[in-house]
């Protein structure tokens, strides 16, 4: 065998007829520069030598490429460009042939497309996930995947981001071969590049490739953009992918590249881009807490729910989902059998969806017991309470299960906004107790506030968030307070609403404006869903420590007061005929609206939808730099998580702080400070904010965990 070094990060050897090229840029072989530069020299080192007939690419690890480097992104190119390693390899006189293992992603797929053959492993998947970035294949992916697996299910592979498995990139026509599953990506390239070689099998490339039925497909592309933009309004890159896909049924395939290339520098460029890289890293940043430095998680191996209501059962759920025997406690037979329906008709929802079977229902109900006995608890290694939004209800659970649970065992509590210092005082444990915020439905939402009381041990902590990482939730860590990250910032963006709706702004202005924003809902929608008596709830509870001096608004008091709680009673900010499940506006509520301004002499005026988000943001940007210098966030990136996976903030912008950063904290503060001449009261400056403006730095600052 003769050997040669094209690079640190990729190696190549002759073996026999077939010159194997490999990737070795652990831990996922991204396409930094160095593979790149790797990769183009050792397809030319391959292609010059005459002993070489064919030419194989694998890699080493457990994954083939799952893409570039997004670290480079914004960074000045270093060639080659990936373009010109996909080009290249395509360019090759000698077949080319990839072997696929584990993923195959982004510009790594793009790599497998330049090449001649490709034969997928058994657990190997492909996809295109640059959309969830806010990019595009950028390296022929929009020109080559249409060729292979048709245009138009070309274009819903890339739009949808989702990776596909070896049979199916199989059946699409993205891979020409799956291996056996005993073989190595190695030995099973080596049989098909010799086989190919034996049966003198000629290059083929994805290039040359025609494109069938274009008329049609030009339809089905512009069909697929008019739903795109109907689903993801505001997006800049799906629609730039469907004018890239266009381009391979319109233009030479060169002339479609170029387009390609310059469509996917715009999306490098674009805002959306750095919000969604943002959101990406951060996703990952969120878990790396100062408790996890020096603990190590206890031992999960069951779990309890006190409470079988909506909340109790979503938590139910997600455990069971985990692969977790889980024990429901209710305080009687009624209570109890309506849980055990609330659990049961998740499964059956699935059954009719097809996404699971009965077999299945009945093997993860058989790690299901409900239970009417608090001693059912003892063998529990974590305990979640889910009762009732009361301190005293809760304090009283808490002192039951201090007398019932086994040493070591962790309680949690689901609180939304309680005190949970509080909660852990009712036990003689408060180093086990601990808040895990769910929220609802709680098998579905992927956001998990775990609330670190004063007196919990860090071991605690890590459980916490070993749990969530079972539960495929997104933890983030948060302080006591009232609210803790996100209930807290969400009450002072809701005033904020509330002040412009009595000013003049409709509820349906506001909710069109926060929609047009990137939201799915605006804040009245979402408190309809929610149910309109939770808030009252929270309003009552708060009365006796509001601030005399300050600004209260009654209207959502008024609609609630007629026992107008929104979906459930069937009107609310809105009307729901029928159970419908969108609300029409309700003239009702807008002449009620009207006299609650009367009532308070306000003379109403007008809010263009820009004045409606300019206070909106101002007012969760601000108290968002509250919470991180009261420690309740440990870092702006985890409030940009919170409301990015809780409370509906468009993913595209990155965050509330990011978001921040992006129009500038000096704009943020100067609208501050003109609304704080209506209201100086409510808009009173954050210092964190003051500060970082006169010292011209960002929120992104402070993204890096204290050592």
């Amino acid at each position: 065998m003769e050997h040669d070094n094209a690079s640190p990060a990729v190696t190549s050897h002759r073996h026999g007829r077939v010159w194997v090229i490999t990737v070795n840029n652990p831990p996922v072989n991204a396409l930094s520069a160095a593979v790149r530069l790797g990769l183009f020299a050792a397809i030319e080192q391959g292609e010059a030598q005459p002993e070489v007939g064919a030419v194989l690419i694998v890699s080493e690890g457990k994954t083939f490429i799952a893409g570039a480097d997004i670290r480079e992104f914004g960074k000045p190119p270093v060639p080659p460009s990936l373009p010109d390693v996909c080009n290249r390899i395509e360019a090759c006189s000698k077949p080319v042939v990839v072997a696929l293992q584990g993923a195959a992603l982004g510009g790594g797929l793009e790599v497998a497309l330049g090449a001649h053959y490709r034969l997928a492993l058994p657990g190997a998947k492909v996809g295109s996930p640059e959309v969830d970035l806010g990019l595009m294949p950028g390296a022929g992916g929009t020109q080559r995947a249409p060729r292979l697996m048709g245009v138009k299910a070309a274009a819903e592979f890339i739009l949808s981001g989702k990776p596909v498995g070896a049979h199916a990139a199989l059946e699409a026509g993205l891979v020409d071969h799956v291996t056996d599953s005993s073989l190595t990506a190695l030995d099973a390239g080596l049989a098909y590049a010799n086989e190919l070689l034996a049966q003198g099998t000629p290059v083929r490339r994805v290039r040359d490739i025609a494109i069938t039925n274009p008329e049609i497909a030009l339809s089905e592309l512009s069909v697929l953009a008019q739903d795109t933009a109907k689903k993801s309004p505001g997006l800049y890159s799906p629609l730039k992918i469907l004018e890239a896909v266009r381009a391979s049924v319109e233009l030479p395939f060169d002339e479609g590249l170029s387009l390609e290339r310059r469509l996917f520098m715009g999306c490098i460029d674009s805002p959306q881009r750095a919000g969604l890289i943002h959101a990406f890293f951060a996703e990952r940043e969120v878990s790396k807490v100062p408790e996890a430095r020096g603990a190590a998680p206890r031992t999960v191996a069951s779990l309890a729910v006190i409470g079988g209501g909506t909340m109790g059962a979503g938590i139910a759920v997600a455990a069971l989902d985990a692969g977790l025997p889980v024990t429901m406690v209710e305080r009687d037979a009624d209570s109890l059998a309506r849980g055990i329906v609330n659990v049961t008709k998740v499964y059956d929802g699935l059954i009719t969806k097809g996404r699971i079977t009965e077999a299945h229902k009945a093997a993860t109900l058989a790690r299901f017991r409900p239970s009417t006995n608090f001693a059912d608890l003892a063998a529990a290694d974590l305990v979640i309470e889910a009762v009732f939004e009361d301190l005293e209800v809760k304090k009283a659970v808490f002192h039951q299960l201090d007398a019932v649970c086994k040493p070591g065992a962790v309680l949690a509590t689901n609180t939304s906004y309680l005190d949970i210092d509080a909660i852990a005082a009712a036990t003689r444990r408060p180093q086990d107790v601990i808040g895990l915020h769910f929220f609802s439905p709680a098998n579905i939402m992927k956001l998990l506030e775990i609330v670190v009381p004063s007196r919990v041990s860090p071991d605690v902590v890590v459980t916490a968030f070993e749990l969530a990482k079972r539960m495929k939730k997104v933890p983030v860590r948060a302080g006591v307070c009232d609210g803790f990250i996100g209930n807290r910032i969400l009450a002072s963006y809701k005033q904020a609403a509330d002040y412009m709706m009595e000013d003049g702004a409709s509820p349906y202005e506001i909710d069109a404006a926060v929609r047009a924003f990137g939201y799915p809902m605006g804040p009245c929608q979402v408190t309809d869903l929610a149910g309109g008596d939770i808030g009252w709830a929270t309003r009552k509870r708060r009365a006796a420590t509001r601030d005399p001096r300050a600004r209260y608004v009654e209207i959502a008091d008024r609609i609630c007061e007629r026992g107008w709680f929104g979906q459930k009673t069937g009107r609310g900010f809105y009307l729901y005929p029928q159970g419908a499940r969108t609300g029409q506006p309700d003239p009702e509520v807008l002449a009620m609206v009207d006299a609650e301004r009367a009532k308070k002499g306000i003379t109403p005026r007008s809010f263009t939808p820009e004045e409606i988000m300019r206070r909106y943001m101002a007012a969760m940007v601000n108290e968002g730099a509250k919470a991180l210098a009261d420690g309740i966030a440990l870092r702006p990136l985890d409030i940009d998580v919170t409301f990015l996976y809780g409370y509906g903030f468009p993913r595209f912008r990155g965050g509330p702080m990011k978001y921040a950063d992006t129009v500038g904290l000096a704009n943020i503060l100067a609208d501050i400070r003109a609304f704080a001449q209506e209201d100086p009261l409510f808009w009173q400056p954050a210092p964190l904010l003051e500060k970082l403006v006169a010292e011209g730095q960002d929120f992104a600052s402070l993204n890096q965990l204290p050592s």
